[in-house]
């Protein structure tokens, strides 16, 4: 028998090599997906939460007055905040940040907040994020922006319809939740994702995410539940989270609502590039409310 009939098959015929080539290929690459998608589940949260503990700014240094507060969620971990009071104002806007940082990197624009809206602002940090204790996920993020809205319905005294409720980003995801819960005002909403599974398709589309990520943060699922005026903002240009996500969310929301969309703003210069026409879009929305008859200026 001859060497090629040994290495022949029944029959006869034998396998091309480039036939299993291109099966060893196949299954190299579909191990090498698995393993990753195993990576990116091992390492999930840290791939959507992005905490820094080292506050860079206080108020004080510019220029802003603050009350510090510490408050207990209902899960008992102690979380960290800035009440930050302007004189003369009619409304606070509660900010529940994005997923990196901390409550500090946004003190320029509380201080935009002050200037341009005339309202008082309260910067919270989630569990995990700056002074905050614990680790964060999206249970918990939505405890502690509890514990921060009854610090201003609560301990303050504030009208709950002279409050906005502010997200940006992963942060839009907790006000929404909020808003779904409280009584409030009104909900803006920046660069709002439609979930977590859906950013996974957008940021990985070789890899089988979105069925096995097990943090949700379902904008798009949850907002038809929405019973506040709504205001949207997302920059044309946003290179994290897709302008379409953004228009998802505000189609599906139920009125009354505006939707603004920033010329060539990626995601985290939305009001810088923006300029006063983004602060233009606030205001347009903020007149369109009504107030309680009797004033709450807290500065």
């Amino acid at each position: 028998m001859t060497r090629a009939e040994e290495a022949a098959p029944p029959g006869g015929r034998r396998r091309s090599p480039w036939l299993r080539f291109g099966w060893r290929a196949l299954r190299t690459a579909a191990l090498a997906v698995l393993g990753l998608t195993g990576v990116m589940m091992l390492f999930e949260k840290q791939l959507i939460y992005i905490p820094h503990r080292q506050l860079e700014l206080t108020p004080a240094e510019v220029g802003l007055a603050a009350d510090e507060v510490f408050l207990t969620t209902e899960d008992r971990v102690r979380i960290h905040g800035w009440y930050l009071p302007v004189r003369g104002s009619r409304r606070v806007v509660l900010v529940c940040h994005g997923n990196a940082g901390n409550i500090s990197h946004r003190l320029d624009r509380a201080l935009l907040i002050q200037s341009k809206l005339g309202a008082d602002v309260f910067l919270f940090d989630y569990r995990g994020y700056g002074r905050s204790e614990g680790s964060p996920d999206e249970q918990g993020t939505y405890r502690d922006a509890r514990a921060a809205y009854r610090y201003v319905t609560d301990d303050r005294g504030l009208d709950p319809d002279r409050i906005v409720l502010f997200g940006e980003s992963l942060g839009a995801a907790v006000a929404l939740q909020l808003a779904l819960e409280s009584r409030a005002g009104a909900v803006v909403l920046e660069s709002p994702f439609a979930s977590v599974p859906a950013m996974a398709r957008a940021l990985y589309p070789f890899l089988p995410l979105a069925p096995v990520v097990r943090t949700r943060y379902d904008n798009l699922a949850k907002i038809a539940g929405l019973r506040l005026p709504l205001l949207v903002l997302h920059g044309e240009r946003d290179e994290i989270v897709p302008f379409s996500q953004g228009r998802q969310v505000f189609e599906a929301a139920p009125g009354p609502k505006r939707f603004f969309s920033i010329a060539r703003a990626g995601h985290n210069d939305t009001y810088v590039v923006g300029g006063d026409a983004y602060w233009v879009a606030w205001r347009e929305f903020l007149d369109e409310l009504a107030l309680p008859a009797t004033e709450a200026g807290s500065g």
